[in-house]
């Protein structure tokens, strides 16, 4: 198995920025991953891609373009998520997610992940 565990909580301003980091561990970290991504949820909405990393490429929801930054750290097992120019639109649970089972491209389906963290808040207001 496999356990996704997000960090950086954090409540920050609009215009600033704020990084989050997945952390995975478990019995099964040494089996091949094929994505990994940031989701995100708000109340009342169903969960949203942000970004994800799949077959060499990195993938970005429109209106996190220019400004968030998906990354892995394969020696550390950390997958990050740098968000600068932060919004109150971007308050939200994020969740980071990973693909282990080969095959197929959804990055921006929710169903195609495998493994799933628990979910941080963040909270952008003045």
């Amino acid at each position: 198995q496999v356990q996704l565990q997000e960090s950086g909580p954090g409540l920050v301003k609009p215009s600033q920025m704020l990084s989050l980091t997945c952390t995975v561990s478990g019995d099964s970290i040494t089996t091949s991953v094929y994505g990994w991504s940031w989701i995100r949820q708000t109340p009342g909405k169903e969960r949203a891609f942000v970004a994800a990393h799949s077959g060499g490429v990195a993938y970005y929801a429109d209106s996190v373009k220019g400004r968030f930054s998906i990354s892995r750290d394969h020696a550390k097992n950390m997958v990050f998520l740098q968000m600068n120019n932060l919004k109150p639109d971007d308050t939200a649970v994020y969740y980071c997610a990973e693909r282990r089972s080969y095959g197929g491209n959804m990055y921006d389906d929710e169903s195609w992940y495998d493994y799933w963290g628990q979910g941080t808040q963040v909270t952008v207001s003045s």
